[in-house]
């Protein structure tokens, strides 16, 4: 009787999906499976190096790859996402040229492990290991878009980036919803009303944590319920592609439609273990085995085609044919494919285009009032104002960094501007969609950073304290600083991360005085910079700002207003080049090679050594990552003493990366051993006395310069 059925009852049934659509759907099913099966054997062969699986999972995804538009939408999907990822339009080739590491491989050019999805021309953002980070920028990359038509009328260079019906859509197991970034990512998406598609494919287990242990009541969707604006689906059976592309349809519109974004829960089995390095014989008992089995969508949705009468059993075994004999050919060119060039291996830690450390930097001052002195926490203000006159790209957001989240109040009130001031006046001259606040939440607003630069927008971020910039630590270092090398430059995220940092200030205690320079510059493809005077703050976040590698900005909190670091503002259009150190007072005797707070420091013991007969050259780093070897190892050679100081910690703080490097390259033009100053072990207390016994002070760096001077 079903194979009698009018096409016009089978299309309702069907929610409008054709035969030969049902068909192409399951080619896209069977071809995933199979290709999971070529890269196990590739594996068992030495051929493939790592491999997981999207078996049992390929049904739901073949259908949101029906529904969703490559090229137009955007994608953060998980590592089984096998059937979405070939449903869009990535071929066996592709898939099978990452799994080998090749060269060609469009995914990451072999940096990355199979199965971490990335393709630009399809807008598949470079997926990552870390489970849970995608959720955050996915929705800042929903957030470009809607940012992209609110702005394009004011704004001409922004008209076309968007066409104001996209979505994003971000997928995870089970287990990530058990991170934070997966709740901080739903309450933006749902606060802001985002178009981000949550698909959770829940297949009861996290490796080999049941999805009972993971969540409160084994149901994550029940949780999520309550948010605001969210179409919600708590379960649809994910083995079943039709009743997944209907259910999946209605949300998928609800998105382009800007009413906010969609939760769906798609139950769906794991036919094989969580990957080639696990078995879960171990921990998954036979008979739930073997249930899922019976539940396996590949085999169930053939007969399904045969029984409804969409196809016979003589189309099902030539399609399989045809996808067997594509599959095979790919992996026989797959094996073939030479691997990346070892010359290549650091290309694209930052970016190969535009060099922060050049001379294109190199810019001389043209202040407006050469008779104005401003201070550091004034120049970086006038900064982010002209940068962001010249660059309607450029967003900033972090916590309290606006003058006022609600607008209508500052016809009444002055504004906040950030909790030392930095930013005040900017969402007053720019508006709150592009200076505006987010939530207390660190990971939120780094995350959400990625996913808007990552589609183009040039993202300025404030975390609010360097001692709370650690729950950002994962996007920082796993997902920030590697996308350009893990997509092999396909994808990039040039974020300024501005960050009030260090101690000095009486009552900053150990949490309102950390430093940690040194932990963001041991992160490759992270620059970090740390300006000491005005004019610095100024050319160095304009350089940030025009570079394309995501910058750590660090703004010592007691430099803000010094008057010793004041000067002219000077100019629109004054960089300085990253990598440059200054020459702060020249001498014959000692370098001491400072940055930060230290730099007047070792300023007014070198002038007390002076008077003692003791001439101290000094330098200012300026920045930590490039680091100016070439200017250190200049004044070593003239002095052969070197002095490092820093006001962080001393035990693997960035004096010793400096001492090995001189010690390396000026071994011979040393006459005394190199000499550190920093900070005791121990965080910064509250009571002052404390404070100035931890913190590395004049007397200190007087102290090395009389030493190492003697010795």
């Amino acid at each position: 009787m079903a194979a009698t059925r009018t096409t016009a009852t089978r299309m309702t049934r069907y929610h409008g999906l054709s035969a030969q659509d049902l068909v192409g759907l399951y080619r896209t099913m069977f071809t995933s499976r199979r290709l999971d099966d070529a890269e196990i054997r590739l594996k068992k062969l030495n051929l493939v190096f790592f491999q997981i699986s999207g078996a049992g999972h390929e049904a739901v995804l073949a259908a949101a790859g029906k529904l969703l538009r490559p090229g137009h939408d955007w994608f953060y999907p998980y590592y089984r996402d096998r059937a979405l990822c070939l449903q869009l339009g990535m071929t066996p080739a592709e898939m099978l040229l990452s799994a080998v590491a090749a060269a060609e491989d469009p995914n990451s050019g072999g940096r990355q492990m199979p199965s971490h999805w990335g393709h630009r021309e399809l807008n598949i953002v470079s997926q990552s290991s870390p489970t849970g980070t995608q959720f955050l920028q996915a929705v800042g990359a929903a957030e470009a878009l809607v940012k992209y038509r609110d702005l394009e009328g004011e704004h001409p260079a922004l008209r076309g980036k968007a066409q104001g019906d996209e979505v994003v859509y971000v997928s995870c197991g089970d287990g990530a919803t058990s991170e934070g970034e997966f709740w901080e990512a739903m309450n933006s998406a749902c606060n802001l009303k985002l178009p981000v598609l949550f698909l959770v494919e829940d297949n009861g287990y996290a490796i080999s944590v049941p999805v009972d242990v993971q969540t409160a009541g084994g149901n994550v969707a029940n949780l999520v319920r309550g948010f605001p604006n969210l179409h919600w689906v708590g379960e649809i059976n994910g083995n079943d592609p039709v009743e997944s592309y209907g259910v999946l349809k209605e949300a998928i519109e609800h998105c382009r439609a800007r009413r906010g974004p969609a939760f769906v829960r798609a139950l769906v089995t794991r036919a094989y273990s969580h990957s080639m390095s696990d078995d879960e014989t171990k921990y998954k008992p036979k008979a739930t085995r073997e249930a899922e089995a019976q539940r396996d969508c590949l085999p169930a949705f053939a007969r399904f085609l045969v029984e409804e009468g969409l196809v016979d059993e003589a189309g099902i075994e030539q399609l399989e044919r045809e996808a067997l004999a594509g599959i095979k050919a790919a992996a026989e060119a797959a094996q073939q494919s030479a691997q990346p060039a070892v010359e290549t291996v650091t290309r694209y830690v930052f970016s190969p285009d535009v060099d922060p450390t050049s001379d294109r930097f190199r810019v001389e001052p043209a202040p407006t009032n050469p008779q104005q002195a401003e201070t550091v926490l004034q120049s970086i203000n006038y900064c982010l104002r002209d940068e962001m006159k010249r660059d309607p790209r450029i967003l900033l957001f972090g916590q309290d960094v606006a003058d006022a989240s609600h607008e209508e109040v500052l016809g009444e009130l002055k504004g906040k501007g950030g909790v030392f001031g930095v930013t005040w006046g900017l969402q007053k001259l720019f508006g709150r969609e592009r200076v505006y606040n987010s939530p207390l939440a660190e990971a939120n607003i780094v995350g959400r950073a990625i996913g808007l630069a990552t589609l183009g927008f040039r993202p300025v971020v404030e975390i609010q304290f360097f001692d709370y910039i650690w729950p950002a630590m994962m996007q920082i270092r796993n997902e920030l600083g590697y996308m350009r090398y893990r997509s092999s430059n396909a994808f990039s995220c040039p974020v300024v991360l501005r960050v009030a940092c260090g101690g000095y200030l009486q009552g900053g205690a150990p949490y309102h005085s950390q430093c940690g320079e040194s932990i963001f510059a041991h992160c490759p493809g992270i620059r970090v910079v740390l300006p000491s005077v005005a004019s610095d703050a100024a050319g160095l976040l304009r350089t940030a700002l025009r570079c394309e590698d995501p910058v750590l900005f660090l703004e010592h909190k007691h430099l803000y207003r010094q008057p010793y670091a004041k000067e002219p503002y000077p100019g629109p259009d004054y960089t300085v080049p990253f990598g440059r150190a200054r020459l702060v007072r020249e001498g014959a005797d000692v370098t001491v090679a400072t940055f930060g707070a230290l730099v007047q420091r070792s300023v007014l013991a070198a002038a007390q050594a002076a008077e003692e007969g003791i001439e101290t050259e000094i330098l200012d780093l300026r920045t930590v990552q490039p680091l100016d070897l070439e200017s250190i190892a200049r004044s070593v050679r003239k002095t052969g003493r070197l002095i490092v100081a820093h006001e962080d910690t001393i035990y693997c703080g960035f004096g010793a990366e400096v001492a090995a490097q001189v010690a390396e390259a000026c071994f011979t033009d040393l006459d005394a051993p190199i000499r550190r100053v920093a900070a005791l072990d121990a965080p910064v207390a509250y009571a002052p006395k404390l404070e100035d016994a931890i913190l590395p002070q004049k007397d200190d760096v007087l102290r090395a310069i009389r030493e190492v001077a003697a010795y």
